[in-house]
């Protein structure tokens, strides 16, 4: 009774914190267009609205509405300083932002939200994710992640809203999921991702895996200053991710569930703290050089040269090729030293083998004709 009481209370504070989807900077994801499943999963737990005015006017929800969590599913427009600060006052004040952006960063989608994100310790590269090997999807940017959860919070919580994959991993260890499982037994697609930079105090919730390249780089991080009395920004370097095309694929759902009930403004985030201070998880940001691209461009050889001496002709090594009778004494002592007998050699005649069957002329007897039979007897004849 005690635990359904807490989750009653927990549904009812969600139904009264307000989901606002973005929707007056170009996004190219909203519940009008690529986010129908998504804004209807939300309307489970959360009221959800859209924002179609200006972030800085004075009557906007954005600015006005205090228990609110705010989506920005891929802006493409560029923000004007004004805007960046309501939604960091939106932050401050206690609010949740979520922020997505897709491949190629801000850059290939026009806008400036990194000048924003840079405060919190996060920055979205103007990359690409890619999966190495093919697997399930055709396209190599459709990345399939099977082991890019860096919390085990997350499969935890997604195992007790929904069970599922982790059901054989619970029968063999009697009960207790093991560390490992618990941070690989979801398995999500990244369709169009870029990476992220995540520096303290932000922690790096997803990650490219083994799998896919660059290896091992955070694909969604988090900032969490409830502690402080502030609210927590999310961001995921895909919005095809819980499109309608793409919410449904793998865990996909699940892990959409637990980031959105970790926004809830006022509670804190139950991470996993000896994960979230593991940092041998996520690797350094390197380039594979384009070695096409280099070899096309020579340069030339920056070893010093020696000085070239007066005599030119001393630069030339003689003993590298010479044709002379200089080791024939050598070699004919050998006969004396190896105790062999010097003399002439003699030739030995050949031994011809013939392998091959002696021939036979191909000649085939004549087919004679056989001779007529005897006539028969004269009947009347004495």
């Amino acid at each position: 009774e005690g635990r359904a009481a807490q989750r009653w209370a927990e549904m009812e504070d969600r139904h009264a914190t307000t989901v606002i989807f973005n929707s007056s900077k170009k996004e190219s994801h909203h519940p009008g267009k690529n986010y129908k499943q998504f804004a209807r999963r939300l309307k489970t737990n959360f009221r959800v609205a859209e924002n179609k005015d200006k972030i800085d006017a004075p009557d906007n929800e954005l600015s006005t509405e205090k228990n609110q969590i705010a989506i920005f599913g891929n802006p493409r427009e560029r923000f004007t300083k004004a805007e960046l600060g309501v939604i960091k006052k939106m932050v401050d004040d206690g609010g949740s932002v979520v922020i997505m952006l897709g491949e190629g960063g801000e850059a290939k989608s026009g806008t400036n939200i990194n000048a924003l994100l840079e405060e919190y310790q996060i920055f979205v590269n103007p990359d690409c994710a890619v999966r190495t090997v093919y697997h399930k999807y055709l396209h190599p940017k459709e990345v399939f992640v099977q082991n890019g959860i860096l919390n085990r919070e997350i499969t935890r919580q997604a195992r007790d809203k929904g069970g599922g994959n982790l059901s054989s991993t619970m029968e063999m260890t009697g009960g207790m999921a093991a560390t490992t499982d618990l941070k690989s037994g979801l398995g999500f697609v990244l369709p169009y991702g870029a990476t992220l930079n995540v520096q303290k105090p932000a922690v790096p919730l997803l990650s490219t895996g083994h799998e896919a390249y660059p290896l091992n780089r955070p694909l969604a991080a988090l900032w969490d200053g409830t502690s402080k009395g502030q609210g927590k920004m999310l961001v995921i370097s895909s919005p095809r991710m819980f499109d309608d095309e793409w919410l449904m694929k793998e865990d996909n759902a699940k892990i959409c569930d637990v980031f959105m009930s970790w926004m809830t403004p006022g509670s804190k985030v139950p991470l996993n703290m000896k994960d979230a201070e593991d940092e041998e998880s996520v690797s350094e940001y390197h380039h594979v050089p384009d070695h096409g691209a280099l070899a096309n461009r020579m340069r030339c050889c920056l070893q010093e040269a020696e000085e070239i001496p007066q005599d030119f002709s001393t630069l030339f090594d003689e003993t590298l090729f010479k044709f002379d009778t200089d080791c024939i004494p050598e070699s004919i002592k050998l006969y004396q030293t190896l105790d062999v007998k010097h003399e002439l050699l003699t030739l030995i005649p050949p031994q011809f083998e013939a392998p091959l069957p002696p021939l036979q002329p191909a000649v085939f007897p004549p087919a004679l004709r056989e001779p007529p039979p005897p006539p028969p007897p004269d009947e009347g004849g004495g």
